[in-house]
């Protein structure tokens, strides 16, 4: 067993206009956090091959894609972004949402992208 406590989370991968915290990360899997504040959106970004599952722990999420299809996220709700999906984080809300991610795969965790 292992404990990693919030205040020992590491540096996550870098994607402009949001923070991420890694938990764990190992051969195949790679857990964390992600912050986003109040009224901003994300760099457009994808995960590579890998398989995402979001909880949103508080606040509001909207996740759009290239194709203009968005998810509105709020607390309390589940999200997946499949393997490559090119997409964004937006925070509508007044206040910062925190969420926690589960991430399934190899290769790249994160690849920012122009759009």
């Amino acid at each position: 067993m292992q404990l990693i406590t919030g205040d020992q989370l590491g540096e996550g991968h870098a994607t402009p206009g949001m923070t991420r915290k890694e938990a764990f990360a190992g051969e195949g899997v790679w857990t964390g956090t992600v912050l986003l504040p109040a009224g901003t959106d994300s760099a457009w970004h994808h995960h590579g091959e890998h398989r995402n599952y979001l909880y949103i722990v508080r606040g509001l999420a909207r996740f759009e894609n290239e194709e203009g299809d968005q998810l509105d996220a709020r607390t309390g709700d589940f999200v997946f972004i499949g393997p490559y999906e090119v997409h964004r984080e937006v925070n509508p809300g007044s206040e910062e949402s925190e969420v926690v991610l589960f991430r399934l795969g190899e290769g790249p965790v994160v690849v920012n992208v122009e759009h």
